[in-house]
């Protein structure tokens, strides 16, 4: 019997995550320019702990023209995995790719903040944080005071005296 890509993806759900990640191998040896497999190969790595595997088939999954959830999802997976390699840089330009593409991803928004903190730019990484808190938070404690957190998001080290 030949495995597929559902195959695969139940046994991940199964926590069987070396043997799917064996399935995705073989698929992707027999269909190499199947984006979505690529994907789904350079995510079962990631959550093997083996991100140096995972970002060349991110990066592939991306140039073979993955579309949808699933490029909003290698675009996540591919800054974060630059983000744990120390790649900060290449992490900042895939998240900035991919906000362009996706404005309202805010996973891409607290990965992106997490990188800029990475990178010593704590005010950007606040800014992102606290406008994607703003906007996305459903605690009522929040959004009482969204209109605040919103005009201070970008003043953090500014100080009013009387």
């Amino acid at each position: 019997m030949v495995a597929t890509l559902s195959d695969a993806l139940t046994l991940r759900s199964k926590g069987e995550l070396e043997q799917s990640n064996k399935v995705i191998a073989q698929l992707v040896h027999d269909e190499p320019a199947n984006a979505a497999l690529h994907y789904q190969y350079a995510w079962s790595f990631d959550i093997l702990g083996k991100e140096s595997k995972a970002a060349p088939h991110y990066e592939q999954a991306i140039q073979l023209g993955l579309s949808g959830k699933e490029l909003e999802g290698a675009y996540v997976g591919l800054g974060s995995t630059y983000r744990t390699l120390g790649q900060y840089d290449q992490s900042i330009q895939t998240f900035t790719r991919g906000l362009k593409l996706f404005p309202d991803n805010k996973a891409l928004q607290t990965f992106l903040a997490m990188t800029l903190y990475n990178e010593n730019r704590h005010a950007e990484a606040m800014e992102l944080l606290l406008n994607a808190l703003a906007s996305s938070s459903n605690d009522p404690t929040i959004q009482e005071y969204k209109k605040a957190i919103l005009f201070y998001s970008d003043k953090l080290d500014q100080t009013w005296l009387d």
